[in-house]
């Protein structure tokens, strides 16, 4: 018991010392204003180099997602309709194709769907 109380205090000696060495080598020395702006031919930029993000693309990337998950998800219901209680499988494709509808006429009711905005 005891050995393994010193191994385990070596081991975390060690690792503290490794740590600690290499957040003192890795720092840079300086962070110089030349080095952290964007490179415009010599010049100093004339305007921000970020971009507005788009909440409203981000927003259609998810619902495109969501949807390419779901078809991921119904592609297997029909390979298993020859393995499966027919009354069973119908019910289950009919909620979850349900839940999916009711989610895109939600989404259209909401104007995520709208690319004239």
């Amino acid at each position: 018991m005891l050995n393994l109380f010193l191994i385990s205090i070596m081991l975390l000696t060690i690792t503290s010392i490794l740590m600690f060495l290499g957040s003192i080598l890795s720092k840079k020395a300086l962070m110089d204003r030349e080095k952290s702006s964007p490179f415009e031919c010599g010049f100093d930029p004339k305007s921000s180099s970020r971009l507005p993000f788009s909440l409203r693309f981000f927003l259609i990337t998810i619902i495109f997602l969501i949807f390419d998950v779901e078809i991921a998800l119904i592609l297997p219901m029909i390979m298993i309709l020859n393995f499966s209680n027919i009354m069973i499988w119908t019910m289950t494709s009919f909620i979850f194709l349900f839940i999916l509808l009711l989610g895109l006429y939600h989404e259209w009711n909401q104007g995520m769907l709208d690319w004239t905005e």
